[in-house]
């Protein structure tokens, strides 16, 4: 494998916001890019004890669950529960069914999505905007 296959395909968006945890997944997600998920949502857990996420899938084509160490989906779960306050998920596929049905309901923040041409209703919810980096 060279250094073009291995692009992440969990990748972090910059906002106006600290308390907004925004990322774009791009393609298929491997073990690897969940791991490195949970991860970059512990450390926006260890600054804000609070926190909205917004996920845009961007030409999603799934994730290898079943591959994913199962003590960090279960604390990447309890994690969730614990810290985040409203979740949007932006394009397809809309898996708010399915996080509805993985959490015990009902869930203690809320969870919307919108498609990929009402985003910018996703960011109005949250209140806040990407930034773009320079």
């Amino acid at each position: 494998m060279n250094f073009l296959e291995s692009v992440p395909a969990i990748r972090r968006v910059d906002t106006d916001r600290d308390t907004l945890f925004a990322v774009d997944v791009f393609g298929h997600v491997t073990p690897a890019d969940a791991e490195n998920l949970f991860g970059l949502l512990e450390a926006a857990y260890a600054l804000h004890a609070k926190i909205d996420v917004l996920v845009r899938m961007v030409d999603h084509e799934g994730v290898d669950w079943a591959e994913v160490s199962d003590e960090t989906v279960k604390q990447g779960t309890a994690h969730a529960l614990e810290h985040v306050r409203r979740c949007a998920a932006v394009g397809k596929p809309d898996w708010v069914p399915y996080a509805q049905g993985f959490f015990a309901a009902p869930l203690p923040f809320e969870l919307r999505h919108f498609e990929a041409q009402d985003e910018a209703d996703a960011w109005r919810w949250l209140g806040a905007r990407p930034v773009e980096r320079r």
